[in-house]
């Protein structure tokens, strides 16, 4: 769920763990420069793409072309199939493969997410891409420009069909170099308060926390710190979890991405309750 009136320009998500994030909404001129980069590309691949096919048909069907008009018309059909298919498929295609961007939105540094902060899925991406020809006209995403601005948070139509949201990339943090960041002093960590703020329930009120580092505890810190402008969040937080749980000789147990999360939280908070 989302945060009471959070900004236009800032989405702020919590999960069911009380584990909180957000994303910096991409403005109208970020899209706009993506779209550019895109609508060239798919120009310059329709452009070869055509240009292969008329080669092809002057090679073969030379004959018939010249000849027989309904040949011109089925030729002049399957282009536009192609130019649709291209203009249509190009989104889609880049967007399941990149997780939600696009040649043009990875030059910029965006990113489609749903709503709810989580992966656009192949559904999602159809209707946005679908309802992207209407988004386009008269000309050149016309009504898609007027209900950018209209909307708080820049969303085109296909966004709104779809539920999603285009927002700036997050910056990938490897593990290394969270340990090789320095902790600044007194660190304000949300919910580690103290042994008040220990679900009854948590796995770390009994681990061995005592052996944990200095080292090891400035990285959780660091990585809960940083944690809202990660791009690779979910997998760091694993390996920080694994890391943890070895220095503690824990046997790790399965869990999803949003437990290790929760989990980095609870070992801090249960270290701090220690006087770690």
């Amino acid at each position: 769920m989302t945060s009471n009136n959070p900004p236009d320009d800032y989405l702020s998500i919590a999960t069911p763990e009380n584990v909180a994030f957000g994303y910096e909404v991409a403005g109208i001129g970020s899209r706009f420069l993506a779209a550019v980069v895109d609508t060239l590309i798919i120009l310059a691949l329709i452009l070869l793409v055509e240009l292969t096919l008329s080669l092809i048909a002057a090679s073969f069907f030379r004959d018939q072309l010249l000849s027989d008009s309904p040949a011109l018309v089925w030729m002049a059909a399957i282009f536009g199939l192609v130019a649709f298919a291209l203009f249509w498929g190009y989104y889609i295609f880049f967007e399941m493969l990149w997780n939600g961007q696009s040649p043009g939105k990875r030059w910029v540094g965006l990113r489609v997410i749903r709503t709810d902060g989580t992966p656009i899925t192949l559904a999602e991406s159809i209707v946005r891409n679908l309802v992207r020809l209407v988004d386009f006209l008269p000309a050149y995403y016309g009504v898609g420009v007027v209900t950018m601005f209209v909307n708080g948070q820049s969303r085109r139509l296909g966004d709104l069909a779809a539920g999603t949201l285009v927002v700036r990339d997050r910056v990938a943090v490897t593990l290394e170099s969270l340990a090789a960041r320095p902790a600044p002093p007194a660190p304000a960590l949300p919910s580690a308060a103290g042994p008040a703020s220990l679900a009854p329930t948590s796995p770390a009120t009994g681990w061995p926390v005592e052996r944990l580092t200095s080292h090891d505890l400035e990285m959780a810190e660091d990585f809960l710190r940083r944690r809202a402008q990660l791009s690779n969040r979910a997998a760091l937080a694993q390996r920080i979890v694994q890391a943890l749980l070895k220095q503690m000789n824990v046997p790790l147990s399965p869990m999803d991405e949003r437990q290790a999360e929760s989990l980095v939280v609870e070992i801090v908070q249960a270290s701090r309750a220690r006087g770690g």
